[in-house]
Parts: C-alpha cells; structure tokens; sequence
C-alpha cells in the first residue's frame, strides 16, 4: 500500500514537472513571436549576401567545414538512423520515419557545430560578426576589443586588425549532457519534438551574442540580466537559428549567415539605446 502511495506521489510529481515545463516553454515561445528577434536570421540571410564583403572569412574556411558537415550527416544516418527510428517507431507510429530522420538532422547539426567551432570557423565568425558591426556603423563598438584599420572602400573585412581575446565560448561538456538529457523528448508524437526545438532555441540563442557582451564589457552578473530580459527574444531567435542550421550541409552557410543577423540586432540594439555610430553602409 505504501508503495503504491509512492508510485503515485512520483507519477503526480512528473506529470506536474511535464506542465510546468510545457508553460514555460509556451510562455518563452510567446515571448520570442511578440519580440520579432526570430527575424534575424533571416535578415541576415538578405545582408549577408547583399554584401559581398562578408562572404571573405566563410569561403576561407569552406571546403573544410562542408566536408566536415556532409561526413558527420552522412555517418549519422548510416549509424544512428535505424537504431533511433526502431525505438520510436513504438511512440510515434507512421510520423516516425520523418521525426527520426529530424532527430539524427539535429544530432549531425550539433556534432558538426561542435566540431567545426572548435577547430575550423571561431576566427572566422568573429569576423564575420565583427564586419558586420562596423558595416552598420558601428565601429566605435569594435574598436574595444580589436585595431580597426581606416579607409578599405565598403571593404569591411579588409578593415578588421588584430584581436585582443577570443571572444566566443569555448564548446564545453555540459552542453553534450543537456542536449543529451533533452533528447527523449522526441519520444513524445509532435508536443515532444516542437517542445525539443524551443529549448535548443533558449539554449542556443543567447550565445549567439556572446561576441556583443564581450564589446559591451559585460560581466557575468550584467550577462544574465541583460539575457532574462529578453528570454524570449533569444529563443526566437535560437529556434529560427537551430532550424536553419539543421539544414544538412547548408547548416555551416546558415551558421555564418546567423552571426550576420545577431551582429544586426546587436547594431539595432545599439541604435535604440542610443549608442553613436557611424555612417551606415546600407
């Protein structure tokens, strides 16, 4: 009897932890949509290839990383594809040759970024960010935390000098164990899977500024309230970000071309703060 008592303290104790999770994801989600921070990404999808400066640090670090990108897919799909699917084929039904096929998209994306931050393209989304900001007037930004040279006729990346630090965050284990521990909720049909989506996005999205804080000389304590400011403005922008990214192959274009956005709203931020700035290259 007693364990029976228990048993049902347990399963009312999940069932309330699942809610309140559910709230607060819906909540954040709501948030992210009134804010428009999702447009970003794609904002910076137009700027990026509006400007044909900025595509210098991508194509530098091209070949590698799409080669990175396609082997890591590749190999996912032939090795975890089918265990995944046999497990969720039991949860999900017919829907769950499509929902596996997302999950191991998502594993690949994150193995990849992983990697390829690590060894390939940090240095090369620096400046990308960076070209960005000074494009948009923002150099007095930039100069804080690296030489900006003069002149360079809308060149904005010929104009960038020496960094002072590594600005972005190093790729750290408990990113692995959180992703990790919110993998099964894919096991639940659709709530699952979008539920995964929007908590990658809260993840994902406030680093994409990581860069911005450094510039701003942000401590830790001014980090986390200028980002619980505007939880849900980063997570729209993580969810659109992460979907984007998830692209097989694409995924590193779409990484470069999410700094650019992130850069734009910094710029934007900037503005409504009413931080000088430069002449705008449009």
């Amino acid at each position: 009897m007693a364990d029976s008592t228990r048993s049902k303290k347990m399963t009312t104790k999940v069932g309330d932890t699942v809610k309140h999770e559910l709230h607060d994801v819906a909540n954040t989600a709501q948030a992210g949509v009134r804010s428009g921070a999702y447009l970003y990404p794609f904002k910076g999808i137009f700027y990026f290839l509006t400007h044909r400066s900025l595509w210098k640090p991508l194509l530098s670090r091209l070949a590698p990383t799409m080669t990175l990108g396609l082997g890591i897919t590749a190999a996912m799909f032939l090795l975890a594809y089918v265990p995944q699917l046999t497990v969720m084929v039991f949860t999900q039904g017919p829907i769950a040759a499509i929902t596996t096929a997302f999950l191991v998209l998502s594993e690949s994306s994150m193995l990849t970024q992983a990697i390829a931050r690590a060894l390939l393209i940090e240095d090369s989304l620096v400046d990308t960010f960076d070209g960005t900001l000074i494009a948009r007037g923002q150099t007095a930004l930039v100069q804080r935390e690296r030489t900006v040279k003069s002149g360079g006729a809308g060149d904005t990346i010929a104009r960038l000098g020496k960094l002072v630090s590594k600005p972005f965050q190093q790729f750290a284990p408990t990113s692995i164990v959180r992703y990790l521990l919110q993998l099964p909720l894919n096991f639940i049909p659709v709530v699952g899977t979008a539920m995964f989506i929007v908590l990658q996005g809260r993840r994902v999205g406030p680093k994409v500024h990581s860069r911005y804080f450094q510039l701003k000389s942000m401590n830790q304590t001014q980090r986390e309230k200028h980002i619980e400011e505007r939880q849900g403005a980063y997570t729209g922008f993580g969810v659109a970000g992460v979907l984007l990214e998830m692209i097989p192959v694409a995924g590193i274009l779409f990484t470069f071309t999410n700094t650019c956005g992130a850069a734009l709203w910094a710029a934007d931020m900037e503005k409504a703060a009413g931080a000088g700035s430069e002449q705008v290259e449009q």
